[in-house]
């Protein structure tokens, strides 16, 4: 009867995550839970306050940190000033015309002195590009599509989505591991260990499962639009897609690990593009003639 009760008294379905520590407490005082009981379901109770909570932009900058502290774990830079310098002026060009010119901390680009085709896109705008993906591009606007496609995922914090629907993971993983081992639960401790709450395995699962084929898209589709912006090649993205198409190994451990398939992304482009007519080129004269046309 007590373990029914209990599980009662925790499920959110049932009370708010608010309202679960008050109710926990009352039922220490008229003795039916013992204090670490109270303490384990009120700290729960904290736990899912938390994961409804908006995360704020420093906290966003804070945990775009950590996450490059992990990646920067398992690969290393590749120092070269006047390498890293180019791309983030080219950064900072693309970050200016997107929805997000500014975060807390700013845009840093990291050049990782890997041959692998990857890069990584970190809440608050931290962005970590491969040698080997950079080694694919052709010229500056293909290498601007990198860029901006990794901008794209910060403006629409595709990360921070990630980790926000982690919190709440890990709010149900407190629940279950803290609170029903006190009553012996072994089978729901056994199922809840299988989770972790800290931000280092959070954003590990986000670096190696990657963003969701419709974040991707959403990205790319961002990446279009900014690259018109800047001036760069609308095609540019679609061009580096088809490179990589051609050197990617299928289940590979790079970037076909965290990407859908390129050709799958070029076909959604295509439609896209077929429906919301995105395929003009650019008139590489168009910001001179727009900016100077009254003179």
């Amino acid at each position: 009867m007590k373990r029914v009760l209990l599980l009662f008294i925790l499920t959110p379905f049932f009370f708010s995550c608010t309202t679960i520590g008050p109710i926990a407490e009352l039922m220490g005082e008229i003795g039916y839970l013992s204090d670490s009981q109270v303490d384990s379901i009120s700290k729960s109770a904290e736990a899912g306050a938390k994961a409804a909570e908006d995360i704020t932009p420093s906290e966003e900058y804070y945990i775009g940190r950590s996450l490059g502290a992990i990646i920067l774990s398992q690969y290393s830079v590749y120092n070269d000033t006047k390498s890293t310098e180019y791309l983030n002026k080219i950064g900072q060009l693309l970050s200016l015309n997107s929805s997000r010119p500014e975060t807390f901390g700013g845009y840093h680009i990291l050049i990782l002195d890997s041959d692998e085709i990857n890069a990584f896109a970190a809440p608050s705008g931290h962005i970590f590009i491969s040698k080997g993906l950079i080694k694919l591009t052709e010229n500056e606007d293909e290498l601007a599509a990198i860029i901006a496609h990794e901008i794209s995922h910060v403006v629409l914090q595709h990360g921070l989505e990630a980790i926000k629907k982690s919190r709440v993971t890990s709010f149900v993983t407190i629940l279950g591991s803290s609170a029903l081992k006190e009553f012996g639960s072994k089978e729901v401790a056994e199922l809840t260990t299988l989770f972790e709450d800290s931000l280092a395995d959070i954003t590990s699962t986000l670096i190696n499962s990657g963003y969701s084929r419709k974040f991707e898209l959403e990205a790319d589709l961002m990446t279009i639009d900014i690259l018109r912006r800047t001036g760069y090649d609308v095609y540019a993205l679609s061009k580096v897609l088809k490179n990589m198409s051609k050197v990617l190994t299928p289940n590979g451990l790079d970037f076909a690990k965290t990407h859908p398939d390129p050709e799958d992304r070029l076909e959604n482009l295509k439609e896209e593009g077929d429906i919301n007519g995105f395929g003009k080129k650019i008139d590489p004269n168009r910001r001179f003639i727009e900016n100077l046309r009254n003179l």
